[in-house]
């Protein structure tokens, strides 16, 4: 009686096992897909594209992404945003040359072709404080983003430095009225 006993329990105990493998097998090609949906192949090197104008901007703004983390710069009527983004050993302010520290393990210099202030009037349109991190934007609890400066604008563009985890791939999206930059959590497909 013993035997047909351990016999049961034996097979009990290896069906328990064939089920946990099972469902540890069917879950591995769902990570796969989930890991492969990243985008890849940005790169790092510094990106550029044309303005239409030279509209002021009014907000700077964050998110967070499965894959990346996101700043998005709103140009309202500014159409096609001109920029320049590239990775800098230290932040220097456009005119004075001034450098302004930025948290992370490197810094994102961010340039806007639109002023944070009226061209017509000089009356502000952004609320940045040159040397100070981005009113409204919290980036703690972000996978890539560390630290937001503000650095001003000088001759009708507007400078950001964006701290982030290490040097990571980047691209940067021209949408109508707003400059979107994103920058990945790795190197690889994988979150």
């Amino acid at each position: 009686m013993r035997r047909i006993g351990a016999a049961v329990a034996a097979l009990v105990l290896a069906g328990t096992g064939l089920g946990v493998a099972a469902s540890t097998a069917s879950a591995a090609p769902a990570t796969a897909t989930r890991a492969a949906a990243c985008p890849t192949g940005w790169g790092s090197g510094a990106k550029g594209g044309a303005t239409a104008g030279a509209v002021p901007l009014n907000n700077i703004r964050t998110g967070r992404h499965d894959c990346f983390d996101r700043m998005v710069v709103d140009v309202p009527g500014g159409g096609t945003v001109g920029y320049y983004v590239r990775y800098v050993d230290r932040l220097h302010q456009d005119g004075s040359g001034d450098y302004i520290p930025v948290g992370g393990g490197a810094v994102l210099e961010v340039r806007v072709g639109a002023p944070s202030y009226a061209p017509e009037t000089g009356a502000p349109t952004y609320p940045g404080r040159v040397g100070r991190t981005l009113p409204g934007v919290n980036v703690s609890g972000y996978s890539t983003f560390r630290d937001t400066r503000f650095a001003g604008s000088f001759e009708g563009a507007t400078q950001v430095g964006l701290g982030v985890r290490a040097r990571l791939p980047f691209r940067v999206i021209q949408l109508p009225d707003r400059l979107v930059i994103d920058v990945a959590h790795s190197w690889t497909a994988t979150r």
